[in-house]
């Protein structure tokens, strides 16, 4: 991968192809800590803004039904994260919580953010706890989806994605195969959201092979083997947090447990969490609407209902 240094927005790509459901919003990269990134934007740059963050295994344009909502009052800032979609990889595999909030930093920074919403869902809610509990002066609000102080850690979701990362194939014999492991692994995945992660998870390989855009190795040593010292206590960022916060949680999540929502809000009064029923981790693909209902609740001020 390209590791040059490029200035922002130095680089404005075609986007995807006109037929694909989610193509909207324009291009763009920016060098992050050495690092070429690449992030979408939609809207008006004028508009306040908001920095989406996806998780583990996903990529900026999960966002897309949500951008398209909230384009016409919001400027909404969308980022593959290092070693997902068309951004770098880490020759030196950092895949830590603490590498991805150097690079919010510096995103921020570089795009003159001054006052923002940051919205993220696992792991990029994860860096979204800690970025909005680091720098109270610009997070304006936080929404955090289906992730609290030791999901990553213990417990089924842990233990899940633990399994999955170990056996993740490393290419796949024809697309029809990487069609059946995403559905295998979400059953319940609408059409439109699996369409959406074969298209910006995947490239193509030579002999009708498809190969992953992210660094799929990577990643997994760093969630399988981390080192020891970057484990997260999340904790002491809830406690910090002074923004209005919306934790949504998955009703069926085996990631965050509704205990540990409970006690987010018994520790910071700041903090209020909304269960959407029936859907798991990924609540924004599970029942789109009722996710993007609540973040327009939450940001225009009103009672949050799911």
């Amino acid at each position: 991968m390209d590791g040059s240094t490029h200035g922002v927005s130095e680089a404005t790509g075609a986007g995807p192809s006109a037929g694909d459901p989610d193509a909207t919003g324009e291009d763009r990269f920016i060098t992050l800590n050495g690092l070429r990134a690449h992030y979408v934007e939609w809207g008006d740059p004028g508009r306040p803004a908001i920095v989406m963050l996806h998780g583990l295994r996903s990529y900026a344009r999960t966002f897309a039904p949500l951008a398209a909502r909230l384009a016409d009052s919001h400027r909404i800032l969308a980022v593959d994260a290092r070693g997902r979609g068309d951004s770098d990889w880490d020759p030196h595999g950092e895949y830590y919580t603490s590498a991805y909030v150097g690079d919010l930093e510096q995103f921020a920074d570089r795009l003159g953010l001054d006052r923002f919403v940051l919205l993220g869902h696992s792991m990029g809610g994860a860096t979204s706890y800690v970025y909005a509990a680091r720098h109270p002066e610009r997070v304006t609000a936080l929404i955090v989806e289906d992730i609290g102080p030791g999901s990553s850690i213990s417990g089924a979701g842990a233990e899940r994605i633990k399994r999955e990362m170990a056996g993740t194939p490393t290419e796949f014999p024809d697309f029809e195969a990487a069609r059946a492991y995403w559905r295998t692994l979400r059953p319940g995945i609408s059409e439109a959201a699996l369409a959406s992660r074969l298209r910006h998870t995947l490239r193509p390989g030579s002999c009708g092979r498809w190969l992953w855009k992210a660094d799929m190795a990577g990643i997994a040593r760093a969630r399988l083997d981390p080192d020891p010292a970057r484990r997260l206590d999340l904790w002491p960022h809830i406690d910090g947090l002074r923004c209005p916060t919306l934790v949504i949680r998955g009703g069926a999540s085996d990631f965050l447990p509704a205990a540990t929502a409970e006690a987010m809000t018994a520790r910071n009064p700041r903090v209020r969490t909304a269960d959407i029923p029936g859907a798991g981790h990924y609540v924004h693909d599970d029942d789109p609407d009722s996710f993007c209902r609540l973040v327009e609740q939450f940001l225009t001020g009103r009672e949050v209902t799911p």
